[in-house]
């Protein structure tokens, strides 16, 4: 059994498909094992390749057989996730080097790189071939509306988060354009989906509870996403759904979309890469963008998007 250490979110997920992919290409005759957070299961299922999840949360040891052939971290840069993997005696590890965890093969890790092209060349150094190009995801089967406009106002941390009153009014100015806008989220932001609708002069209807598998669907048939930097971000990109992502601590640099795709486009105005899950309030850079720019950019992927 090969077994590959993922236990992260969306777009972590989302990133590492690459490299997943040219690891089932490389082994085709094993069992490719991930070990990941269950509530993933639509989304690793829209991967292919996959022939075993491992439930996994973050950190947290590993309940999974023994004695894994291989086993290759895809989580971070060690020493707590290199130990995990370490825990269950694999005949080898890969991963990037880590001198407190005793690993000393892999290569170096580089904090400001992007992080698709962070897991390719993981995989890259051990021999297997892999695309950074090769981010798409076959569509779940739920059936959803076609061609919304989707505004997602969450994200992790309070950092990456842009004001509501400013979700709001790009979602009004958008449906006064024609647009059929839904507002997305997690259970959690919900509350926070509904004031956007509401200061938007959306009806309830325009916010629905879907599961992954049902935003999944509804990224890949959706005329636009508008979003912060976080998961449904990633899924645009998989789909090839127009996309606006506004970015605050981190640089699209390190988790933008494919730079040579028009119908994607990252807001930017920092100077500096800082942790994506800063606390506290929004980050300056963040507060820096202003609706009209989005709109601009909105109308500048859907246009590219229909030249394709």
């Amino acid at each position: 059994m090969i077994l590959v250490l993922r236990a992260l979110g969306v777009g972590d997920l989302a990133t590492a498909v690459p490299a997943l992919r040219g690891l089932r290409a490389a082994f085709p005759g094993e069992t490719l094992s991930l070990a990941a957070p269950t509530w993933l299961t639509p989304l690793i299922e829209t991967i292919g390749g996959i022939d075993r999840i491992i439930p996994a949360r973050e950190l947290e040891p590993l309940d999974a057989p023994a004695g894994p052939r291989l086993a290759i971290n895809l989580h971070g840069s060690g020493p707590e996730s290199h130990r995990r993997l370490q825990a269950l005696r694999p005949g080898t590890l890969w991963a990037f080097a880590s001198r407190p965890a005793g690993h000393d093969d892999g290569p170096g890790w580089h904090d400001d790189e992007h992080e698709v092209r962070r897991w390719c060349r993981l995989v890259r150094y051990y021999g297997v071939d892999c695309s950074e190009q090769d981010l798409d995801l076959a569509v779940p089967p739920e059936e959803v509306p076609q061609g919304v406009t989707i505004i997602h106002p969450g994200a992790k941390s309070p950092a990456r988060r842009w004001p509501v009153a400013r979700f709001a009014d790009v979602a009004r100015r958008l449906r006064s354009a024609g647009h059929r806008v839904v507002i997305t989220g997690s259970d959690a932001e919900h509350d926070l989906c509904v004031r956007v609708a509401e200061l938007a002069g959306l009806e309830k209807s325009a916010v629905p509870r879907t599961g992954l598998g049902e935003l999944a669907a509804l990224v890949a048939g959706a005329r636009l996403v508008i979003s912060g930097d976080t998961g449904i971000a990633h899924l645009a990109t998989a789909y090839r759904t127009p996309s606006v992502a506004l970015f605050g601590p981190v640089s699209p640099q390190r988790w933008g979309p494919p730079a040579d795709r028009p119908w994607h486009r990252a807001i930017w105005h920092g100077t500096r890469n800082e942790r994506g899950d800063l606390p506290g309030p929004v980050h300056p850079a963040l507060l820096a963008v202003t609706g009209d720019e989005v709109l601009a950019a909105a109308e500048t992927v859907c246009h590219a998007a229909a030249a394709q």
